[in-house]
């Protein structure tokens, strides 16, 4: 009697935290990466932050959105990706736009020089898409080309997996694909703190948010009966969070006093 006394209050309690656990999911992987848009538009420099990022994001949200067309899973996972997909479109016009400038005002620096000195200046090429150069992938001069990439490998991938819908091996490949791309987004972060034998340039708080928000995503994945792929992915990312961190403690005992410096981080993700 007292527990069913008490279902007006335990429902809706139910329901609040299923919808504020569903928003988390939604909008909570573009948190990190709102600072850091911030700290590109005020400093116009974003030579901290890889545009590979965007790229490896980009792909990964991409493929999880066809993957749903194959195997439906819960709608907050595939509104992540709409968001993903948006936030990092605009994150790589904020990138180009601040190279662009960069670049014209060091052009003109150096045509300055130039004429003081009888010099000859060379002019950089203009970097497309459409040259399907490959030494100069991901590395354009217009936002524009960033888009049209997107859009032909949405249409190439859309078209191979509407041909191949019907086939439960693809359609799983497809999700491990999606979920192992993104899952493997620390690791060139790992590998760089590795190399170097330092976390210098990274900042700590940053991967304490990328482990928090991991291991909720996880949880999320395993409660919410996720497809395995999701799970498998969000312990991955663990994995190397924890991996990454166990680096800063190791470095720091070897380092404990670092020249004091400002730099952006090395690298971002998505929870």
């Amino acid at each position: 009697m007292e527990a069913e006394g008490l279902d007006w209050l335990l429902v809706p309690l139910h329901q609040l935290v299923s919808w504020g656990a569903a928003a988390a999911m939604v909008f909570g992987g573009v948190v990190p990466y709102i600072p850091q848009y911030r700290d590109i538009r005020r400093t116009q420099n974003a030579d901290g932050f890889s545009t590979y990022v965007c790229l490896v994001l980009l792909v990964a949200n991409i493929l999880r959105i066809l993957f749903w067309f194959g195997r439906r899973f819960e709608s907050p996972l595939l509104w992540q990706s709409a968001i993903m997909i948006l936030t990092m479109l605009l994150m790589l016009k904020l990138c180009t736009e601040v190279r662009v400038a960069n670049e014209l005002n060091a052009r003109r620096r150096g045509f300055a020089a130039a004429d003081s000195k009888d010099e000859e200046v060379k002019v950089a090429p203009r970097r497309s898409f459409l040259d399907f150069d490959p030494h100069h992938f991901w590395q354009w001069s217009s936002f524009a080309d960033y888009v049209q990439c997107v859009v032909a490998f949405t249409g190439v991938a859309g078209y191979i997996t509407y041909l191949s819908i019907d086939s439960t091996l693809f359609v799983e490949t497809l999700g491990f694909l999606a979920v192992l791309t993104e899952a493997m987004l620390g690791v060139p972060q790992l590998y760089r703190n590795h190399r170097h034998q330092s976390t210098e340039g990274m900042s700590i708080k940053m991967v304490l948010m990328w482990t928090s928000g991991d291991a909720f995503k996880t949880a999320y994945f395993l409660l919410k009966g996720a497809p395995l792929q999701f799970s498998v992915c969000g312990l991955l990312q663990v994995l190397v969070d924890l991996a990454i961190l166990g680096q800063a403690y190791a470095f720091a005992r070897h380092h404990p006093k670092p020249v004091p410096h400002t730099v952006h981080p090395a690298s971002t993700k998505a929870l």
